[in-house]
């Protein structure tokens, strides 16, 4: 399996970017995530797809008890490591579907610019679903749909290059998109906005917010910001396990319909 963050070029451009140098602060969408995180203290955190560990450090500072983060890139664990070490936080090799997902091992989980690179997010989800403990929370950033749907994921420039407009097309088509990413070819997952959030509720999950990210006042001031307020980049999504549940997700009416809604159009 081709796996981006490993390839030598990739990863040194990765390297280069504000999230990679700066950490939380660098990341855009951080301002809007950090309000949606539920009380850690005491508390069971999965990372899914953690790649240089900042949210199991945020996790770990906030007071959680345990925190596991995965990822499938060993240079990323590699990098995680070396920036982010705590006590508290375990780092694992190991892809988003591969996990073992244990059933009710964790009180939150978080999952940051990963799901786009998941073909199957209802069967995710599911396992999330089981994977948490009663009244658990599942806070997950994933690329918007306008942006995943956008032609190689670029603006449609003029002569000069200037950006004039993004273009979205065949959007009801889910699945794989190819993209150009930090100089490379980089595979990805569209999903469209119902099977993000209908694939959800399907589920078992309640929804608790549902934002579009956008940059900060501060971060406005910056060049490379100023076509950030033309079209979404990111979606951010909070969603809980209720307290009142009997039966797992992956056994409910609900689970298999997630299942089947998923596969539409593929």
């Amino acid at each position: 399996m081709k796996i981006e963050y490993d390839n030598d070029e990739f990863f040194q451009q990765y390297a280069r970017m504000a999230r990679s140098r700066e950490g939380l602060s660098g990341a855009g969408e951080w301002h809007q995530l950090k309000k949606l995180f539920p009380d850690v203290r005491g508390k069971r955190i999965l990372d899914l797809g953690c790649g240089y560990g900042w949210h199991c450090m945020y996790a770990a500072d906030q007071g959680a008890e345990q925190i596991l983060g995965i990822d499938i890139s060993a240079r990323m664990i590699e990098e995680a490591v070396k920036r982010n070490k705590s006590e508290k936080i375990t780092y694992r090799v190991c892809g988003l579907e591969e996990y073992e997902y244990p059933e009710k091992a964790w009180d939150c989980v978080v999952s940051n610019l990963a799901l786009h690179y998941i073909e199957d997010l209802a069967s995710v989800y599911r396992k999330v679903y089981r994977t948490l403990r009663p009244g658990g929370t599942f806070l997950f950033n994933i690329e918007h749909p306008v942006f995943t749907a956008g032609v190689g994921q670029d603006w449609i420039r003029d002569e000069e290059g200037k950006a004039l407009y993004w273009p979205v097309d065949d959007y009801f088509y889910p699945g794989e998109r190819k993209t150009h990413f930090l100089g490379c070819e980089v595979m990805k997952q569209h999903h469209t906005l119902t099977q993000i959030l209908n694939g959800l509720l399907l589920c078992g999950f309640a929804l608790e917010a549902v934002e579009e990210a956008h940059p900060s006042e501060e971060m406005l001031a910056l060049p490379e910001m100023k076509d950030e307020m033309r079209r979404p980049m990111m979606l951010l999504v909070k969603a809980r396990k209720p307290e009142d549940f009997s039966r797992s997700a992956g056994d409910t009416v609900s689970g298999e319909r997630c299942c089947k809604e998923d596969q539409k159009g593929k």
